[in-house]
């Protein structure tokens, strides 16, 4: 994934400061939390450890439509404990070689796909998978639940304006294959997360939706 001068610049003047605190981790400390924290989480689903090449992806929806899953759990009659099992059925696919980035598709969307420069409207949850690992802590931040708050927007595949750069590379990822008004859980890694968060080393796990614009 190519990144703009200013954001390489950024990253490694942030990755500099982290590494020169003597009093805490090294940068290769905090990495290796980082590879651990994900790896825990992705215990707990199927992984595939690449792209399907038709885009083919197997989402929550085709978990739910499947005849053997409907058997096997036709006693469960609550609508979110449903979704919630076939999300566990649902598989992670690593999406980059250096598994900076893991989709899980709930639906694949409907309409167009994005195309470059499309001004993308999105609203998240986002858990901190470190904190998650460390000391078992949840706590979501985001504007997903809160309808009075704005969505958050970036330019797709624009890499020159500073209000898409803020949110990193990873966010866009699903647009590379899937349509606008998808809804995935996302695992970013620090690297190609928001600029500002990449000297933290956290690696997040993002409830999406992505949006197009209504103008």
């Amino acid at each position: 994934m190519k990144k703009s001068i200013i954001y390489l610049m950024w990253a490694c003047l942030t990755v500099a400061l982290a590494s020169s605190c003597k009093d805490k981790e090294s940068y290769a400390d905090l990495l290796r939390d980082e590879n651990h924290a994900v790896n825990a989480y992705l215990a707990n689903y199927p992984v595939i450890t690449s792209v399907p090449a038709d885009r083919a992806f197997i989402s929550t929806q085709d978990v739910l439509a499947d005849e053997g899953f409907r058997r096997e759990f036709a006693e469960v009659t609550d609508r979110s404990e449903l979704q919630a099992i076939a999300e566990s059925r649902t598989p992670y696919y690593r999406m980059d070689d250096e598994g900076y980035v893991y989709m899980q598709v709930i639906d694949p969307g409907t309409g167009d796909y994005a195309i470059e420069d499309q001004q993308v409207y999105f609203r998240f949850t986002r858990y901190n998978l470190a904190f998650g690992y460390k000391y078992g802590t949840w706590e979501a931040s985001g504007n997903e639940a809160d309808i009075s708050s704005l969505p958050t927007s970036f330019r797709f595949k624009n890499t020159t304006l500073e209000s898409t750069l803020q949110w990193g590379d990873g966010i866009q990822v699903p647009l590379e294959y899937l349509r606008l008004n998808c809804h995935v859980h996302l695992i970013i890694k620090s690297y190609l997360g928001p600029v500002q968060e990449v000297s933290s080393v956290y690696p997040y796990v993002y409830n999406l939706r992505y949006y197009p614009s209504k103008i």
